[in-house]
């Protein structure tokens, strides 16, 4: 039995931290006449610019998580019966510090689950990294995992998330340099080594330079932007795809999960100051509850 589950991708130039009427009507409108209870994904910090293109401080735009901006994205998901990443935002937490924070929404207008930043790409970002990886379950559908922009860069995320369950993982992005044409590259190898599905959500310009992709388990990009401008990237992909190219493998050879089987002797990962356990290598099942 097929999980279908549609997605809206916004790639949309940033817009200023308190302009929620503006980012209501543009959902509204990428939203319109679609599939009903899509995933609608915005970029990295869509709502943090102090000018066109110009991010803001993370002190000008930071907000505790369950401000007033929190209640409007809420409400629009409930309203629209979508799922809702609406990008990244400052988010004021404990002791003063700020995070880059990507929340989750559900069609019933809960918010399921905020991640933060772990990798800032220093030392241009100064706020705080997280140190929590995330994944959410969209019930009926399946499970998602949440990266923000570097985190692309640092495999052991990736993987930690399909561990996790990941069946996608969304990437929301805000580059504006020539890099984006290696975060291509590191999308499409996340998806390959992990067996995932990978959505990059990148800013059109001026905040961004675009090359938004969808990219399927095996590593295929299913649909991407062609430049930096204001665009609604869709597809529909199906969940199950996952475990087939999981079952099967890659090309219809690589099992990558079943490579470390029972009785095989652990790996030491001096790196990590931990190991690779064959006990524990096989990724969550996606009707567990997701691992904290």
């Amino acid at each position: 039995m097929a999980r279908p589950l549609p997605l809206i991708l916004a790639q949309a130039p940033g817009r200023p931290a308190d302009d929620l009427a503006g980012f209501t009507a543009d959902v509204e409108r990428r939203v319109k006449l679609r599939a009903p209870g899509a995933l609608v994904v915005y970029p990295e910090l869509h709502l943090g610019e102090s000018a066109p293109g110009i991010p803001a401080s993370p002190e000008q735009g930071a907000e505790p998580l369950d401000g007033k901006r929190d209640a409007a994205f809420a409400e629009l998901a409930g309203d629209l019966g979508i799922w809702l990443v609406p990008g990244s935002v400052y988010e004021r937490g404990t002791g003063g510090h700020v995070h880059n924070t990507a929340p989750v929404y559900s069609p019933r207008g809960e918010r399921l689950a905020a991640y933060r930043k772990i990798c800032p790409w220093r030392p241009y970002e100064t706020t705080t990294p997280g140190n929590r990886f995330e994944v959410v379950d969209l019930a009926g559908v399946g499970r998602i995992g949440l990266s923000i922009c570097y985190d692309t860069w640092f495999p052991e995320i990736s993987r930690q998330l399909a561990w996790m369950g990941a069946e996608l993982i969304v990437n929301v992005v805000r580059t504006p340099t020539s890099d984006r044409a290696q975060e291509v590259v590191l999308s499409r190898a996340n998806a390959i080594t992990n067996q995932v599905f990978v959505a990059g959500v990148n800013a059109a310009a001026p905040s961004g330079i675009g090359r938004s992709l969808v990219v399927d388990p095996q590593g295929t990009v299913r649909a991407e932007t062609v430049d930096a401008g204001d665009t609604t990237l869709t597809d529909v992909i199906d969940l199950d795809e996952v475990g087939n190219v999981r079952r099967y493998g890659t090309a219809g050879l690589n099992r990558i999960w079943d490579q470390f089987r029972p009785g095989d002797p652990a790996l030491e990962l001096p790196l990590y100051g931990g190991r690779i356990d064959p006990a524990t290598w096989n990724p969550a099942h996606a009707t567990e509850e997701p691992p904290r």
